[in-house]
């Protein structure tokens, strides 16, 4: 059977206190390099620190995240050349649709000129031959009366 150890009685620093610790130490080395874009991944992982604990117990460090993410000029121009960079995509694509919906207009128009010249076609055939025939009323007998037709 195994002995159970005795347990110091020495305080052990929190973790929480040791995380604050080490987010405030590496937030603070973020801040003195500010040609550097700081994200929350990267202070969490400079810290040894799991983003849910940042999120759910250190607010006010994440607070000073983000006041220094907006306050840094290479945060704003980057974001700015990422909106760029996904415009110009979406641009791109929306040309090639329009390329491909101009083809499909131009299909569909000559569809529909086709079928109407041969609408046009059929309907002067059938002219042509109700002017040829001989067309005269015809008597219909029915059972005891005559008819005219």
């Amino acid at each position: 059977m195994l002995a159970k150890r005795p347990r110091s009685k020495a305080p052990r620093p929190s973790r929480r206190g040791t995380a604050r610790t080490l987010l405030t130490k590496a937030l603070e080395t973020a801040i003195r390099h500010p040609e550097e874009t700081v994200t929350v991944a990267g202070l969490c992982r400079v810290a040894g620190v799991s983003r849910n604990s940042l999120y759910r117990y250190h607010a006010p460090i994440l607070k000073a995240l983000r006041d220094h993410q907006r306050n840094c000029p290479g945060f704003a121009h980057a974001k700015a050349r990422k909106f760029v960079i996904e415009r110009r995509a979406e641009n791109i694509q929306l040309r090639a649709d329009i390329a491909k919906l101009t083809a499909l207009v131009d299909h569909y128009y000559a569809a529909y000129r086709e079928t109407t010249a041969l609408l046009e076609r059929r309907d002067r055939e059938l002219a042509e031959l109700r002017g040829k025939l001989q067309l005269k009323p015809t008597l219909l007998q029915s059972a005891g009366r005559c008819e005219v037709i």
